[in-house]
Formats: structure tokens, sequence, C-alpha cells
């Protein structure tokens, strides 16, 4: 490591934002990646599995010794993950173009490749809803070069948002988008939002009872670069990674401030013992803080 830690710089663009507190400095866990991606924070394993994509493998963090080790490698060219209600870890895989799930036992299962019967272009980063259905993103990001996974030709028209059902289905819930990227829901579930990075823009769904999805205006917009990763904290602000470091916005689509930091960063998750670790993933880097709010469960 070329550093331990980052003093944190904290912007403030509403009042509303000044609950929003945490440590001084941004501690640097790891800083030897090419473009770190997909953290996930697992309670049971006391880890967080981040990708680096271009490298094809996944690494972990260990919180008990700080050590960082090749959990899976080679790795899909996987990017966005989860740990699911069952504590199993969900992926998004570039390279077999793919969701997956990692069962307690290590071995994989497919969740969804196709849809129609044609391959996805890439999926790219994926939410658990509470019925036990799976939302991802799939724009073409790894199948644009062979950088984040296999050049290939989309068989697909376009870039667009699916749900894997338990019964195995996938249903395609939006079209409308040009880059769709980082999603989250609500802690009612009756909100999705869905970033599309092309549009640098972030979106608002409404969530009917059998998940069909209406509205979809725009929540807000990115002043710098793309947004990428999303999550929701316990009061409802919504904290984004974009090109200056990470976005909280108010439910209301207010930008409350930002926490700035001085690479691009791709996605965020919540974790630690009291899930009041927020841990980034920053071009090169896999960076924490310690906040005074708390990730949603």
């Amino acid at each position: 490591m070329t550093a331990t830690r980052i003093r944190a710089q904290w912007e403030h663009h509403d009042e509303r934002f000044s609950p929003v507190r945490g440590d001084r400095f941004v501690e640097v866990l790891y800083d030897g990646g090419s473009w770190l991606e997909g953290p996930a924070y697992s309670a049971a394993w006391r880890t967080v599995l981040f990708s680096d994509i271009p490298s094809d493998r996944v690494l972990s963090w260990d919180e008990a010794t700080g050590a960082v080790g090749v959990w899976r490698s080679p790795g899909g060219y996987a990017n966005g993950r989860t740990i699911d209600r069952a504590g199993r870890m969900l992926q998004c895989e570039h390279g077999s173009r793919s969701v997956t799930r990692t069962e307690p036992d290590g071995t994989v299962t497919v969740l969804a490749d196709r849809w129609a019967g044609k391959r996805f272009n890439s999926p790219n980063d994926l939410v658990e809803h509470s019925s036990g259905s799976v939302w991802f993103t799939d724009p073409a990001y790894g199948i644009d070069s062979d950088y984040e996974g296999y050049q290939a030709t989309p068989e697909i028209d376009g870039c667009h948002v699916y749900r894997r059902d338990l019964d195995g289905s996938v249903a395609r819930v939006t079209d409308d988008f040009a880059r769709p990227n980082g999603l989250a829901f609500s802690a009612d579930e009756r909100s999705l939002y869905v970033t599309d990075t092309e549009r640098r823009h972030l979106r608002r769904f409404d969530v009917g009872p059998d998940l069909s999805l209406s509205g979809g205006e725009v929540f807000a917009t990115c002043d710098a670069g793309g947004f990428d990763g999303i999550r929701v904290d316990d009061g409802g602000r919504l904290w984004a990674a974009a090109a200056d470091g990470l976005h909280c916005f108010d439910p209301d689509g207010t930008l409350l401030g930002k926490l700035l930091l001085p690479e691009v960063c791709s996605n965020l998750t919540f974790g630690g013992p009291k899930r009041n670790m927020l841990f980034v993933t920053a071009t090169h880097m896999l960076l924490s803080i310690r906040l005074t709010v708390t990730g949603l469960r």
C-alpha cells in the first residue's frame, strides 16, 4: 500500500446533511487493483468481497486481520454482488454473461443467463427483494471490449433491467435505459432506484404489489461524471458513487452533501457489526469509513 488513510472531506449542500458524520479519516484497506467493483459485506464471514474486473479475480478483505487475499480466480469477470437473506453470495458475471449464486458448499448455481432465449449483454449489478426475486441491470460494458470480459455482439435489443423470480422465470421490468447500472430498493420496497450512467442520472420507479414498475421519473442528475452503484441508509438517504466521491440525497431528491474521494468511485456497501461501516471501491482502492448512520438490512 502507498497509504493507509486519507483525511475525510465532507461537502455540505443542505442543512439536513448535518446529522451525517463519521471518522476524520477514510481508511485505505487495499490499493493494488486495476478497476475495483462490487463490494459486499458478509456478516457470517466478517469479510468484504470485491472484484478486480480487468484482472478477472474476486478479492476478500478480512475484518479480523485486515488481510486481503484472492477469493476466486478466475472470477468470471464479476461485477456487482450482494449477500442474500440466506447468507449466500449472488453476483453478476461479465464473463459468463449471467447472474450466479455461490452455495454454502462452494458450488455455483446459474440463476439467469438468458431472456427470451437470447444471452444477456453483461449483468452488472443486482439487489434481492423480500419476495426472493433478484433484480439486475444488463448494460454492455462486459462485451464492449476484452477489458472487462469478452468482446461480443449483443444478442438483445438494448440494455435493460430484469427480475428473476423464485420459479426461475425472468421478466424484463423496464426497457428505456441507455446504460442501466446500480440499483437499490427503498426500505419499504415501494420504490426502486436505478442509475443510468450514460445519461448521468438516477431514476425512481414505483413498485406495485405484483412487482411491476411504473413511473421512472429522474430523481437526481450527476454533476461529476455518471452515477454507478447506489445504496440506501436507515434514514432513507440514497448514496451514489460518482467521479468525485459519494453523493448523498434526501428521499425527496435533494443533494444533501458529498464525501469527496481522490479516485473515481464505482460502488459501495454498508457493513460491519453495526452496519455503520461504509466500504467503497474507488478505481484501484478499497476504502472504508465509520459513519453515524447505518445501512438498510
